[in-house]
């Protein structure tokens, strides 16, 4: 179980996380990883730190947007040039534990599996107020589309499958659309149920944005999966009660 994993970390204006982040990656047990930065700010200010940290470890390659695109597209691009058999994400404010790829490729491969996701902690920044959400397995579209159940940090990915899907072009819910679109390819998301990362929830981020959720939400049902208005409306108001109540 030695071989090539490709990380992914997109970078948007997280300079007070981001060390954390990839000291988490590079301190991994399994070490055979390289390490895909994508600088997606048009500002280029953080840039010099971002480099200092990638000339530390020959395994950090960065690619820097002229300008900003969005974390989705931004995957794209590292997915397109990724060495690895596996592709994993994290966000750059996340963190992992220090076991995390090594148990996930080990459950991967004894299991045959070609996407897998695990449990994870919702922090604050000082790691108080925490909140298990708990992996489970998703098998058709119909069991992931009321609730995006994901945790993107926590995903890992066979390349060999990754040509067939890519990111959407969206604000949030591009990870959402990303997982429907693999399911619909009959392509099955498994479940390890080990907490193996911790989700950093900042209040500026676009993801704890919910007015943003909505309107992605729409587009996901109505865009990206081709439901009717009156069917796109339905299932918007699923998906917002489903986020409403995990986040009580």
């Amino acid at each position: 179980m030695n071989k090539l994993i490709s990380v992914i970390i997109p970078y948007y204006k997280k300079l007070q996380y981001v060390k954390s982040t990839i000291d988490s990656v590079l301190n991994q047990s399994y070490k055979n990883l390289e390490i895909i930065i994508v600088y997606d700010d048009s500002n280029k200010k953080d840039l010099e730190f971002i480099n200092s940290i990638a000339s530390k470890d020959k395994r950090i390659k960065i690619l820097v947007n002229p300008n900003n695109i969005g974390a989705g597209l931004s995957r794209n691009k590292a997915m397109k040039i990724s060495e690895g058999e596996f592709v994993a994400f994290i966000d750059a404010d996340d963190t992992w534990h220090e076991k995390k790829i090594e148990h996930q490729i080990k459950y991967m491969e004894m299991n045959n599996i070609l996407i897998s996701h695990t449990d994870y902690m919702i922090v604050n920044s000082k790691y108080s107020n925490k909140s298990l959400r708990t992996a489970k397995d998703f098998k058709t579209v119909y069991d992931l589309i009321g609730s995006c159940d994901i945790g993107l940090s926590t995903a890992i990915i066979s390349k060999k499958i990754l040509h067939k899907v890519q990111f959407p072009p969206l604000k949030t819910k591009e990870d959402f659309v990303f997982w429907l679109n693999h399911l619909k390819y009959g392509n099955k998301i498994y479940s390890l149920n080990e907490c193996l990362t911790y989700w950093q929830k900042t209040e500026n981020s676009l993801s704890s944005n919910f007015f943003q959720k909505i309107f992605d939400g729409y587009r996901v049902y109505r865009n990206y999966m081709n439901y009717s208005i009156i069917k796109s409306l339905i299932y918007l108001f699923i998906l917002s009660k489903n986020y409403l109540f995990k986040n009580l």
